[in-house]
């Protein structure tokens, strides 16, 4: 399966400019051969702590993500705002818009304390895994890269990793090397989406998108600007991966 990142800045807090800028980006990548285009956390409105920045579960974003899914024939997420009945703050959930019009969900685990996201968002509860085009994929969102548990209790049953971001600039380093560490401790792909640019908090953003493979070579990577980052992941090459090196079996709970 052909996967694509893009790579791109976000207008904060102006969900039509993203829509608006990111259509053409999700048509190009599926004009590539991708069949699963990945955003970048918070894709329509940045990582805004703004007081209400939540909408709808099933709202504007997810519909667009929906209607490009439709559109391309492929699969397309990035995460959002989302507020779900019954509650009042918003979970940043990463929605996966599949093209047949299937959605599936996953919430952050971890909201970025350091950065206020904990008094704004509600965390989510457990790891979300699934299945796409024969590859078991399990998304992740940002700041849950810090915590290895999670990735190494969804290990056995993942191909493959997302990890969607806003990642800031003066921690690139932590980045490159925690998505590099994930897949190598897990033998497993990465495909990872960070946002460039500045947001309207003032924080820079470097890019450093990348696919990693289960052995931690990087298949592909970008540097700072816009673009689109592509790769093929097989499944085939976990299973013969994990075969050769038989390291999770000794994995000590």
């Amino acid at each position: 399966m052909r996967f694509a990142v893009v790579q791109h800045d976000i207008v904060w807090e102006d969900r039509e400019a993203n829509y608006a800028r990111l259509a053409p980006q999700v048509a190009r990548a599926a004009a590539a051969g991708a069949e699963f285009v990945l955003l970048s956390e918070t894709f329509s409105t940045g990582f805004s702590m703004t007081p209400g920045i939540g909408e709808p579960q099933d709202g504007p974003s997810a519909q667009f993500l929906c209607e490009q899914a439709a559109e391309h024939g492929v699969w397309v997420a990035g995460s959002c705002p989302e507020v779900a009945p019954g509650e009042r703050l918003p979970y940043n959930s990463l929605v996966l818009a599949a093209p047949d019009g299937a959605v599936h969900r996953y919430r952050k685990l971890h909201p970025f304390t350091h950065g206020g996201e904990a008094e704004r968002y509600l965390a989510g509860d457990a790891p979300v895994s699934l299945t796409v085009g024969g590859l078991r994929v399990t998304p992740f969102v940002c700041y849950d890269l810090r915590f290895g548990d999670v990735f190494w209790t969804a290990g056995p049953t993942t191909d493959v990793y997302l990890v969607t971001a806003n990642w800031p600039a003066s921690r690139r380093h932590h980045w490159t090397t925690l998505l590099r560490a994930r897949a190598i401790e897990n033998q497993a792909y990465v495909v990872a989406c960070n946002r460039v640019g500045t947001g309207g908090d003032g924080i820079e953003h470097a890019g450093d998108s990348q696919v990693i493979s289960p052995m931690g070579e990087v298949l592909a990577s970008a540097a700072g600007g816009e673009t689109l980052v592509l790769a093929d992941v097989d499944a085939a090459e976990v299973a013969a991966t994990r075969e050769r090196f038989a390291f999770l079996a000794d994995r000590r709970s």
